[in-house]
């Protein structure tokens, strides 16, 4: 692995992983009156889309911390429709 791969997988670790005090919020509180939904879904298609040109570009660090991040990416659009409904 390369330097430019460990910048590549430093960076995508931090914007992962940044999603998870919120998800950890959420599941706590089971309060998600203040998230859009709009935002973590559009978020979510753009971090697909990640994957998608990560495959293209065959491009490790791309693909992996995206993988991660569209399953955490899902994890809150999951709780924000599931927490809304039992409003």
């Amino acid at each position: 692995m390369n330097l430019i791969d460990i910048v590549g997988l430093f960076a995508g670790i931090c914007v992962t992983i940044s999603v998870i005090p919120q998800i950890y919020k959420i599941w706590k509180t089971k309060k998600v009156k203040e998230i859009s939904l709009l935002t973590f879904s559009v978020l979510t298609f753009g971090v697909a889309v990640w994957i998608v040109y990560g495959i293209l570009k065959n491009d490790l660090p791309i693909i992996v911390t995206n993988s991660v991040s569209l399953f955490l990416n899902l994890v809150m659009v999951y709780f924000i429709i599931y927490y809304e409904k039992e409003k």
